[in-house]
């Protein structure tokens, strides 16, 4: 009798034992986190993942119960390689939510994987138009090309810019750009002068922006993704172009925070249009930078940035009113319709098309405190993406 008593007390122990990873496993919830760590746009890795360590230090590694495990990979900016990552994540890791996407071509590689797993896939940078339309389960909270280009596109024709050449990078936010652009310009009575894409890998701007000083333009439109433009601006100073008084307006990607102080006084007047700007006067925007410069040896945070802390924000808020429930339908429903005071500014979750609503700031490149920022002077609040009814 105490021989059985016995092996029935090893038998449960044994099998509490085994339970306790399961237990502990049901308690946490992993994100996914896939980004560019290396190569020409690990800025925006950099900047995602620092936002992201920042809103957890800020808010608690625990929401609703569930601890939350960060996984983050490196996809070295190749699309095989990203859906590689994402499927190990959901396959092997137990990934619940997949987040970053430093460019498009890398967030439609995961869509599929998204979709068929129905894991939630929150797309904190890319910004071309259709990602959202690749999987029911992607939610953005960076920004889309539409939004940007067709802001700059109508405030250049309604302030003096008849006649534009636009100078694109030849991928599909680059598309997108160019697109919108043209469409806002032309509706409000601009022309353009000519077209010219480049292409991304290892970029030379200098014959385009031959042909665009040859067209005599009033302005140069730009659009190159975040990382590359110090290497536009490096040729158009090199070609004269600063001093030609053909004048420079661009989405925001061109004069991103991370980099703008290496550009000198060359952009100084550049007008963008971006969602965010390090100089965005909020009490919470300025906290924002305070702690981003602090807990990263004084960087300034970009627009990268805040779609990382923002979909941070986005993944806590869904998993409250979830009360810790992970499973990707239920996430999803909890984040449309989400809207929450940004460093950025009010923005929120469309319910209808997972995309970000938000202000659209018109930003011109001036000096404070000896340092350049994206100084704001307009903005258009309530922006939906264009592209979508």
């Amino acid at each position: 009798m105490l021989r059985r008593e016995l092996l029935r007390g090893l038998a449960v122990a044994a099998a509490l034992t085994g339970m306790a990873p399961l237990a502990a496993a049901q308690d946490t919830i992993k994100i996914g986190l896939i980004l560019p760590m290396t190569g020409p746009f690990a800025s925006t890795g950099r900047q995602i993942e620092a936002a992201v360590k920042l809103y957890m230090a800020e808010n608690g590694a625990t929401v609703a119960g569930k601890k939350i495990e960060i996984i983050v990979k490196d996809d070295t900016n190749v699309a095989d390689v990203t859906k590689r990552l994402a499927q190990e994540m959901v396959v092997n890791d137990g990934v619940k939510i997949l987040a970053g996407f430093g460019l498009t071509p890398l967030a439609l590689a995961a869509a599929p994987i998204s979709a068929q797993a129905k894991v939630p896939q929150i797309v904190m940078a890319a910004g071309t138009s259709i990602i959202t339309e690749r999987s029911p389960y992607i939610v953005r909270t960076s920004f889309t090309l539409p939004q940007k280009a067709s802001v700059i596109g109508d405030w250049a024709a309604k302030n003096g810019l008849k006649k534009v050449f636009s100078i694109v990078t030849d991928f599909a936010p680059g598309h997108d750009a160019e697109k919108w652009f043209k469409e806002s310009f032309a509706k409000a009575g601009g022309v353009m002068a000519g077209e010219a894409r480049v292409p991304i890998a290892n970029p030379d701007f200098a014959p385009f922006l031959q042909r665009a000083a040859d067209a005599k333009p009033d302005a140069i439109f730009v659009f190159v993704p975040s990382g590359q433009g110090a290497i536009f601006t490096k040729q158009y100073v090199e070609r004269g172009l600063d001093r030609s008084g053909i004048k420079l307006v661009a989405t925001g990607d061109l004069t991103d925070d991370d980099i703008l102080a290496k550009y000198g006084d060359s952009v100084l007047g550049v007008i963008t249009a971006g969602p965010y700007s390090a100089a965005h006067l909020s009490a919470k925007n300025k906290a924002y930078v305070a702690a981003f410069g602090k807990a990263n040896a004084g960087m300034r945070p970009n627009f990268m940035s805040v779609g990382g802390y923002d979909g941070m924000h986005v993944i806590y808020e869904a998993l409250k009113k979830t009360n810790g429930n992970a499973d990707g339908d239920a996430l999803l429903a909890a984040m449309k319709g989400l809207a929450f005071e940004s460093p950025r500014g009010p923005v929120s979750i469309d319910a209808g098309t997972r995309d970000i609503t938000q202000t659209i700031y018109l930003r011109k490149v001036e000096k404070a405190d000896g340092e350049l920022y994206n100084v704001e002077f307009g903005a258009v609040e309530n922006v939906r993406d264009p592209a979508k009814p």
